[in-house]
């Protein structure tokens, strides 16, 4: 078992430039404890003998390959839009005066 002093508490605190109270040194320092504790118990499951994994089951790639396929003409584009100019979508101005 760890035990962090009040000093290493205050140390880190102002390692990461926080100001904290007596009291919340008191706090931190058995939070920071079983935060401790609580990963050497992760660490003593791991063993040599089991190869580290990023995940618990396989993945596989569920995309389907990309593929050429016939798309739209412009003039099927552009056949149910409301408005159409030189070949564009005609949309109203948003922007006021500015160009």
């Amino acid at each position: 078992m760890s035990n962090i002093s009040r000093d290493e508490v205050a140390h880190l605190a102002k390692l990461a430039r926080m100001a904290v109270t007596e009291e919340e040194l008191d706090t931190f320092a058995g939070q920071l404890d079983q935060i401790l504790d609580a990963v050497a118990k992760v660490g003593e499951v791991a063993g040599d003998d089991i190869p580290p994994t990023s995940h618990a089951v396989p993945l596989t790639n569920v995309f389907r390959p990309d593929e050429v396929r016939p798309g739209l003409s412009q003039d099927e584009a552009l056949s149910g839009a409301p408005a159409a100019e030189e070949g564009r979508f005609r949309v109203p101005r948003i922007l006021g005066e500015e160009q």
